[in-house]
């Protein structure tokens, strides 16, 4: 065994673990990362990357061909693919290894598991160990795995789970989703585009952690791009044959593709971590405070999709700001900023969440459904209106069609939670986000004028209702 000691440990080398460690270094701190995979994580080569490339061409080909005097064009799947494989780097993590040495930050390679106090056992490929010791802090950022629901037959079938579908090197004739999520509704949006014929089954319905206009708008997006779209439908069983795998229906009717793939969502890689070191349960979410630290254990941290807060790689990369700028200021007796919004706290994981899914339309939210604030106890109310009727819509696209939401919490006149669904939406987030966060007063935004014509005048549109109602 050799030994290495450092200020901080990090176990996960994503973009959460990465900016962990850099704001500990920029904080005066020494820092390694143990990493079994990829530098970079799952958003780098199996995620947020790869899959938002394998969409855009499509979501390019349909603006263009939704626009007057546009003719021609089409896909190339084998372009598509090539142009995927260079937003993964070709699954080589050769540039973001470079970078971490840029930042004065250490890599080793191999299984990392806690096997004590501030200790961390380094296990390598070839089997040797090596002992890494942190005088102040172990952070554990390994995110999640795809979970496989236990449906009979499903795993023998050797589904593909999300990482097998953005790396994919061919695009099958056919392809079933079982799920109805952000991952489902994503790659069947891509993969339709790219010529597999797509069946999404799903036992709710699409999108349910958003507003119910917004899986309704999506799936008849689906739809019209010829995906065969099924929800309320549970599976009984999945089969595979030479042919490819048969899925039976629980009411009886089968559907046959060339490839299955699950996307019913996740679970935290914590299952071989060394919780037990600390009395928690492997396999679970590791609970936290706002600055990240696991209660009862003030040495050790757990950030990003591990810990169960908000499953984003935005969201996680804000975690682990405010948890390596904690870890800095602790150890070297600064002062810790963990009240809400303060600098060490991740307050806006409780309401402030924004998320995009690039689905054809894009669905774009932030903050509170209206039935997530009324449950909270919040007195409110939604105001939606049509975001094609805005001049700058029907401008981007003949026949553009959508929908925007706001929720405004009537005691304190401000807007908890914003949704947006339609074509290139995911622009109009951000400023939905300010709103929230700051908790701007609806009577201040009447001054945040939008530039005419273009979609953010749905604003305006959005404060009239709320005047109207208000009168």
């Amino acid at each position: 065994m050799s030994a290495g000691e450092y200020d901080l440990i990090v176990i996960g080398a994503g973009p959460v673990g990465e900016n962990i460690a850099d704001r500990a270094v920029q904080g005066g701190l020494s820092a390694v990362i143990v990493e079994s995979e990829l530098v970079g994580g799952e958003c780098s080569y199996w995620a947020c990357m790869p899959s938002k490339a394998l969409l855009r061409s499509g979501q390019a080909l349909r603006a263009a061909q939704h626009v007057g005097g546009v003719t021609g064009g089409g896909i190339d799947p084998a372009g598509v693919l090539a142009r995927r494989d260079a937003f993964a780097s070709g699954w080589s993590d050769a540039g973001q290894v470079e970078w971490l040495a840029s930042a004065g930050i250490d890599l080793v390679r191999g299984h990392g598991r806690l096997t004590g106090e501030r200790e961390v056992t380094v296990t390598d490929a070839d089997g040797s160990r090596r002992v890494l010791t942190a005088r102040h802090a172990v952070a554990i950022s390994t995110g999640t795995d795809a979970a496989v629901p236990p449906i009979p037959g499903l795993a023998e079938a050797a589904p593909w789970t999300s990482r097998e579908a953005t790396s994919a090197e061919v695009i099958p004739a056919s392809l079933a989703i079982i799920g109805g999520g952000v991952v489902a509704v994503e790659l069947a949006s891509a993969f339709a585009s790219l010529g597999s014929a797509v069946t999404v089954i799903a036992r709710g319905e699409l999108l349910g952690a958003m507003e119910p206009f917004a899986g309704e708008l999506v799936g008849d997006g689906l739809r019209a791009a010829g995906v065969d779209v099924r929800t309320g439908t549970g599976t009984a069983r999945v089969d595979r044959d030479p042919d490819g795998v048969v899925i039976a229906l629980d009411g009886g009717e089968q559907v046959r593709a060339a490839e299955v793939l699950v996307a019913t969502g996740r679970r935290p890689r914590s299952d071989d971590v060394g919780l037990e070191v600390v009395g928690l349960e492997p396999g679970r979410s590791i609970p936290v405070d706002d600055t990240m630290r696991v209660p009862g254990a003030d040495w050790l941290y757990a950030v990003g999709d591990v810990n169960g807060r908000a499953l984003l790689t935005h969201q996680g990369k804000y975690q682990a700001r405010a948890a390596g700028d904690a870890i800095a200021a602790r150890a070297t007796g600064g002062a810790v900023d963990d009240g809400a919004w303060g600098r060490h706290a991740a307050t806006a994981d409780a309401a402030a969440v924004p998320q995009v899914v690039f689905s054809e339309p894009e669905a774009a939210a932030v903050g509170l459904t209206a039935a997530a604030a009324e449950k909270a106890g919040l007195a409110v109310r939604a105001v939606d209106h049509d975001l094609g009727a805005v001049a700058g819509s029907s401008l981007r696209e003949d026949g553009y069609t959508g929908r925007a939401r706001l929720v405004v919490d009537t005691e304190r006149d401000v807007i908890v939670g914003a949704s947006f669904v339609g074509p290139d939406v995911a622009e109009l987030l951000h400023a939905a986000t300010i709103a929230v966060v700051g908790e701007v007063p609806i009577a201040r935004l009447w001054h945040a004028v939008p530039s005419y014509p273009t979609v953010s005048e749905i604003w305006l549109r959005l404060l009239e209702a709320i005047g109207r109602e208000s009168a």
